[in-house]
């Protein structure tokens, strides 16, 4: 994972640092695009390597549906969804404040308008996901993991997919058979979770809702 730039943590919803925006360039889509990144915010330099690792992996996303990321960042796993699936509606997950608004900016710029870059609390309770992309935020500690999962994974819609990346050496083997019993304890025959692949240390979950 790639470090933030400054002692502000970026899963902070406050960084205590001055904002200091720059413009880089990456690859999105296919498309070489540019796009905001800030100090306080997770991955600042450009794609980290678990992000590229998923992109690397998960299969085309359908043409329309509700997506989801969580942990989006400056957005470049929601950028991707929108810029990939149009007709989809992207809601991007964050808690932190200067990774919303540079997700909202980089939509905008890349003409992604389907993607909405929210708080947790703003999503309603009730509302469902036919595909989530996430590198989820590790390091905010195995309870507050925990419960991230507990809320967003239920979520998938009859039919729908979740893929994660998840580092090796940050308890990804692990996280595997927790995910397995939270969500049979949920939901029991309703999900199946299991490891999709292995990129470079990094492990690519799967989570599919039978239909």
């Amino acid at each position: 994972m790639v470090a933030v730039t400054d002692s502000a943590h970026y899963f902070s919803s406050e960084p205590d640092t001055p904002e200091r925006r720059r413009t880089i360039s990456v690859e999105l889509a296919g498309r070489e695009v540019c796009v905001q990144t800030a100090n306080g915010i997770f991955s600042p330099e450009g794609i980290d390597k678990g992000t590229r690792a998923l992109l690397a992996v998960v299969p085309e996303p359908p043409a329309e549906g509700a997506f989801l990321d969580v942990g989006a960042g400056w957005g470049p796993i929601a950028l991707t969804m929108a810029m990939q699936s149009p007709g989809a509606q992207v809601t991007a997950v964050e808690v932190n404040e200067r990774s919303i608004a540079l997700c909202r900016d980089n939509a905008e710029a890349v003409g992604a308008a389907n993607v909405t870059a929210v708080r947790p609390e703003e999503v309603p309770e009730d509302a469902g996901f036919d595909l989530i992309w996430s590198n989820p935020p590790i390091r905010i500690g195995k309870p507050a993991l925990h419960a991230l999962l507990q809320r967003w994974l239920p979520a998938l819609n009859p039919s729908g997919e979740a893929w994660l990346v998840v580092q090796k050496n940050l308890g990804a083997d692990s996280l595997l058979p927790w995910i397995r019993t939270m969500l049979q304890q949920r939901a029991p025959s309703e999900f199946t979770a299991e490891r999709a692949d292995t990129v470079k240390g990094f492990r690519i979950l799967k989570v599919a809702r039978q239909s």
